[in-house]
Order: C-alpha cells, then structure tokens, then sequence
C-alpha cells in the first residue's frame, strides 16, 4: 500500500510541474492606514474616513463583460490595532434600491463585499457580505473561488444606510474572528456588488468570463507600517438550552429538558478547536422528499452545525460546485454518526472534537466522536446499535504555488469491528483549469479494497473540455463512515465543445458540447455505454436554459437494452421580486422499486416571489411518471413543498413549510410534512429558535384491540424543539 501511495504521489506531482501555472498580476493596490479614532459603525459617513485610501475603478462581469459600471461604487479601508475597518459607498437611485429583510441564509436585493486572503495563498479567502438593508452573510472561499463554505460563522459587525443618492455600507472585521499569517505585509483583496436591478455584477479585480472569480487574481491590500498581531484568549463559549417535546401516541409527549456546550478556541491565528458536549442534533427542518427507482441509496446533506462547520478540511480536494461535473468520493459521510435506526430512534452523541489549522503552507485537521449504545426494533426483531468512537485526521500541503496534495484518514471502532479508509487526493490547477485526483484503500477489520476518481474542468474562453472517471473496487465497503454505495464499478465520461461569448445582444453565451459515456457494473458484467449531446443558452437578463440527449446501450439485470435519455432544464432571475426554474426529463430505464425495464420521466419546478420586502412565498413541484413494460404509465407521484418566510427585522424569521406526496394510484395524499420554525440571531452567533414538525403518513395502524385499522392519514411523529444559545466572547 504505502509504495502505491508513493508512487501516486510521484506521478501527480510530476505532472503537477510539467503544468506548471503562472498568474498574472493585476496591479491592483490599496494601501491600508491606521487611525486612532474610533470608527463608529452606523453607516453614516465620519469624517475619520477621509484619511482611508479608496478605490472607485470597478468593472462589470456580468451582464456586459469588462465594461464600465452604469452606477459608480467606492470602498474605502482602515484599520485600528483591533479591527479592520471597510466602507462602501454605492450611488443609485433610491427607488432602484432593493432593500429586502432577511436573514443569514436567505437574503437578497443590493449587495456589496469585501473578499480577503489572509494567509497570500492565493487558494482561500474570508468573504463578509451585507445588503442594503443591513443583512449579514460570510463564508470561507475555497479551491481559487471555484467552492464556497458557507457553514463558517465570523463574530463581525455592519450596518447600512439608505440615503436619496444610494446607500452606505460599514463593516468592522475584530482580526481576533479570522485567521491570517502575522508575517505577511500585504493580503489579497477584491470588492464586489451586486445591482439586482440592472442584474449587473461588477468587481475590483479583472476575472477572465470563461472563468469566473479567481482568488489568484486578487488585488493587493497592503499595510502602511502596520500589520496585525492581535494576541488575546480568542475563546468562544455557547452554552445550548434545550427543551424538546416529542409525541408518544394516544395523546401522550415526552418532555425532555436538556443542556449542552460548544466551544470554540484559537490559541494561535493558526489553530482551532472545536469542542461539544451532550449535544442535540435534531433537524430544525425534516429532509426533502425523495423519489429513488435506483438500485443506490439516496444522499442527504449534513444541516447539524456541528459537523457542517470547518469541515472543508475533512472533505478531498477538487470538488467543483460552479460545474457541478466532477466531485470527488465523499470519504466522510458525517451523517453515518448520529446517524437514525431504522424505528426512527437516532443514535445518541455523546461527545466530539475537532481540531484545524494551518503553518505555513500545511493545512491540518483533526476529529473525534463517541456515539453510545442505543436499541432498536426492526421487522419485530429488537437490535442494537454498539457504542462507537468515530476519528479523522487530515493533512493537505500547498504545492506548485496553487495546487495541492493530501493524505486522508477515516475511521470507526466498535467493540467488535474496525473498519475505516485511507485516502491520498489533490488537484493541479490554473485559473482556467484544475485536474483533480484521487486513490484511496478501505479496510474491514482483515478485508478491504482499492478505489480511485479523476477530475479535468478546463474552461477555455472558446472550448470547453471537461473529463471524470473513477473506479470502485468490489470490496471497497465504507458505509460505516462515508457514502460510496456504487462497490464493483466504474466509470469514464468526456464532455466538451466550443463556446462563444457575445459583448453585445441580448444572447450572453452560447455552449454546444457532445460527449461520450461509459459505465460497468460488475453485478451486471457489462459496461453500459452512449453518447450525448447538449446545448446551453445563456441570456443577459439572468436567465438561461440546458438541453441534453444521451443515447446507447445498457444492461441490467441480464436485460440488454437501448438506452435513452433527454434532459431539460432552465433559470429565471430576470426581476429582483422573483425567481424560479423548470426542469423535466425522459429515460428509457431499468426501475429497481418495481423490477422491470420501462419509461421513466420526471418534470419539475422551484420559485420564489417576494410582493414585499418582509415576505417571500415560493414552492417547489415535482411530478414522477413510471412507466411499465407495456409501454403503459404505472404510475404518477405527486411532491409539492410550499413555504411562507416572513422577516419583519433583519435575522427575526418566521418560516411555514407544508410537504405532501400524492400517488395517482390510490387517488389519495400518502405523506404529509408540516414544519413551523421561529428563529432569531439577536447576537452574533447566538439564536433562539423555536421548531414544531408533524410527519403525517397510511403506514399501518391498529386499534386496542390489535386489529387493523382502515388506511388513513395518521400522526407519525410529532416533535417541537426550543433552542437557546447564546455566545460569550472572550
């Protein structure tokens, strides 16, 4: 195993140097000065801000590429020996302003950014983000802008004002909430704002179109005599109430008061700590319904804070959200601690610890977790879930100035079974290309197996070539930590064609692209394979469609077949009070619920309208048609997931939401899922939330008597939750 590691290591780090990148630079500099007057942040203009350096020569990306903004914008910054300081000033008229309420994960209208490279690596920056109504959002950029970590939380503070010419944006960013280099004389810097009126995206910095934001690319903040050395406990403290009443049946609850204790903890600019302990991990919101004809289990995102937070650290490297095409094997699968029982129990968490940081160009990470005992009842059997310790460590080094190599480490430990994965990954990268890889060894107590995935995303600016493939041995089981469920496959695609962007017209981008595709199976002992074809269509007022045909042969089952599938897919953002998108498909394919070859299509839709600045209303709508061998439909499922958002101030929400699942069949609704959730961040990192949800459903159901009762809709679960947690700061 380890001369395979090495040898993989070798290779990729040789064609790592033959593709050696070279970035540009910009020449974009901003000095930044210190003041010793305070700054007050209101969003009102002191006069301490004359001294700043300033910046106003920003640039459109989107929807006239690299021209001149049609409303003028100026950022200014400063710094005290605590805090970094940003105002940003965006002239407009009033009535053009979109200033929607919200909260952090769901805001909208006017927004302006600051985005910083604290450590120069040119991979990762902070981005902090407010509206023009005041709303706050962040996140930790990634991988050279190509992915977003949306789940990190800064202790920062802004304000906005609204004046007849435009609005003030103020920011204060204490440098003790992020992490930087203290070495370092300058970081990387770029602004961004977005005018949803004119859907008009303007930048600092220069990106090339066919790529998109590039850290790489980033402008120079540099520091006049001055750079930061904040020293102090950095330590933060959120001690979580919990009161939770869940149904038991015959009008009877469960009130089970509880009390539980984050902890976060940055002895150096380099290092965190993440503590938790007696924590309470029920979704605030149940999961979307799923409709699954697949032989592979569906997958589910992680929502529990904990896990969600920091955890890029723990994920391999090349993962690329802006394509969507390649991913690379999810190794940790956090949802697999805690995880829920067939009876619907969950196993408890008893305790778990992360710890992350960075020196020099090494990244590091470390995780634990205790799960204890739990029994449960499956098919009338009682079973148990052993005790379980889960454990991870990550090390990533930054090589060829903006690529990367690592080593990954999974594991769980019962009593009775080990069973765990090792993982070498990386990516090579330009700013128009990044080539990711990926091998990996499981084990099972004595038995294991080898898989391993490939990536290629080159977006040139007139041909797109994109390549994935990946293998997965017949052994290759970690369904105990991660979700890789495809054991004994394999996979190779190649997509690509040429690209033309249009600086004038109402057509912004146009994409044609074939491609081929092959799939085996060892269960079947064939590789499917097909070609495709496709075409993406990109307007300037913010709306766009897709269209893809893939034709060829397959095999499942001992069924051989020609296969067949079109997909169709389009985006609407061409109003700031709404926006939506439509999607639908036809295949002809192998139904693994009901065990024959037959049709299948599937059509679809999301929006969302805000009549004013307080509310937003939307749905989500989806329709499944099986078809049988006759040719005949089988069958039609229903799914509409309608919600109600009222903010009345900015992170006070009030959120309704009602799921339901119609069968034609039985001319009747078969699930119904209704959530109530009150939240509010009063403080930074401190919340109150308040969570009711009912799962109705026809399972079946008996009387006292034990005899069966006729199918109705019937309470399944009922569970409301009240969460207090609340930030000390030291």
């Amino acid at each position: 195993m380890r001369r395979i590691i090495l040898f993989f290591v070798l290779v990729t780090t040789v064609i790592g140097y033959a593709f050696l990148p070279l970035f540009a630079e910009q020449g974009k500099v901003i000095v930044l000065k210190k003041t010793e007057q305070p700054i007050i942040i209101d969003g009102i203009i002191d006069p301490v801000w004359q001294t700043a350096d300033s910046v106003d020569d920003f640039i459109q990306y989107r929807p006239y590429y690299d021209q001149a903004p049609t409303r003028r914008s100026c950022a200014k910054i400063l710094t005290s020996d605590h805090a970094l300081y940003c105002l940003m000033i965006c002239y407009d008229d009033r009535k053009n302003i979109q200033a929607h309420t919200g909260k952090l994960d769901d805001f909208g209208g006017d927004i302006v950014s600051i985005m910083l490279d604290t450590f120069g690596d040119r991979r990762t920056a902070y981005k902090f983000a407010v509206t023009a109504a005041g709303v706050r959002a962040d996140c930790r950029m990634l991988d050279d802008g190509r992915n977003r970590d949306y789940s990190w939380d800064g202790v920062w503070f802004s304000d906005a004002k609204i004046y007849d010419w435009g609005f003030v944006i103020e920011m204060e960013i204490p440098y003790r909430s992020i992490q930087y280099d203290e070495k370092l004389t300058e970081w990387g810097l770029d602004f961004d704002r977005w005018i949803p009126a004119r859907s008009e995206d303007i930048y600092w910095c220069r990106y090339a179109e066919n790529e998109g934001l590039r850290i790489s690319k980033f402008g120079r903040m540099v520091f006049e005599s001055y750079h930061p050395t904040v020293k102090g406990l950095n330590l933060e403290i959120y001690p979580v109430g919990i009161a939770k009443m869940q149904w038991q049946g015959d009008q009877k609850y469960d009130i089970s008061p509880n009390a539980g204790i984050d902890i976060f903890y940055n002895p150096s600019q380099q290092l965190t700590f993440q503590l938790t302990g007696n924590p309470d991990f029920a979704q605030i919101e149940a999961d979307p319904y799923d409709f699954n004809i697949s032989r592979y289990e569906s997958y589910f995102s992680e929502r529990r804070p904990f896990f969600t937070e920091g955890n890029e650290i723990f994920m391999p490297s090349g993962r690329d959200r802006s394509s969507g095409f390649y991913s690379p094997l999810e190794l940790f699968y956090s949802r697999r601690i805690g995880r829920k029982l067939p009876d619907g129990s969950e196993v408890p968490l008893l305790f778990g610890t992360k710890a992350f940081g960075r020196l020099g160009q090494w990244e590091y990470g470390g995780f634990m977790a205790m799960t204890g005992e739990q029994d449960y009842e499956e098919n009338g059997e009682i079973k148990s879930e052993p005790r379980a310790y889960f454990s991870s460590v990550r090390f990533k080094k930054q090589i060829l100035n903006n690529s990367s190599i690592g080593l990954l480490y999974v594991g769980k430990n019962t009593e009775k079974e080990n069973s765990g994965v090792i993982d070498v990954d990386g990516a090579f990268r330009q700013s128009d290309w990044q080539l990711s890889y990926q091998f990996a060894r499981s084990y099972k107590n004595n038995q294991g197996d080898y898989a391993a995935s490939l990536g290629l995303f080159m977006p040139k600016d007139k041909w797109i070539l994109a390549l994935r493939s990946r293998y997965i041995g017949k052994d290759f089981d970690i369904n105990q930590v991660g979700f890789v469920p495809w054991q004994g496959t394999g996979e190779f695609t190649m997509m690509g064609g040429p690209r033309w962007y249009y600086q004038t017209g109402y057509i912004q981008s146009i994409l044609l692209y074939t491609g081929i595709t092959f799939e085996y199976e060892r269960v079947d002992h064939y590789t499917d394979r097909g070609a495709a074809i496709g075409l993406n269509m990109q307007f300037r007022d913010n709306w766009g469609y897709e269209i893809t045909l893939i034709s060829g042969k397959a095999k499942e089952l001992d069924v051989r077949f020609n296969s067949f599938e079109a997909n169709v897919s389009s985006w609407f953002n061409i109003s700031p009070k709404w926006n939506g998108n439509l999607f639908g498909g036809y295949a002809k394919t192998y139904n693994f619920d009901r065990g024959f070859l037959a049709f299948y299509g599937w059509m679809g839709s999301e929006f969302s309208w805000r009549p004013f600045n307080i509310l937003n209303i939307g749905t989500s709508f989806n329709t499944f048609i099986e078809g049988n061998p006759d040719n005949e439909i089988e069958d039609v499922t229903y799914n509409a997931r309608p919600f109600l958002s009222i903010t009345p101030i900015n992170n006070l929400n009030v959120r309704v939401y009602w799921d339901n699942v119609y069968v034609r069949s039985s001319e009747q609704i078969e699930q119904m899922i209704a959530g109530f959730l009150f939240s509010y961040n009063f403080r930074p990192k401190s919340w109150i939330y308040l969570a009711i949800n009912e799962v109705q459903n026809r399972a079946e159901e008996y009387n006292a008597a034990g005899r069966l009762l006729p199918s109705r809709l019937h309470i399944a679960d009922r569970v409301s939750v009240l969460k207090l947690k609340y930030l000390f700061y030291f």
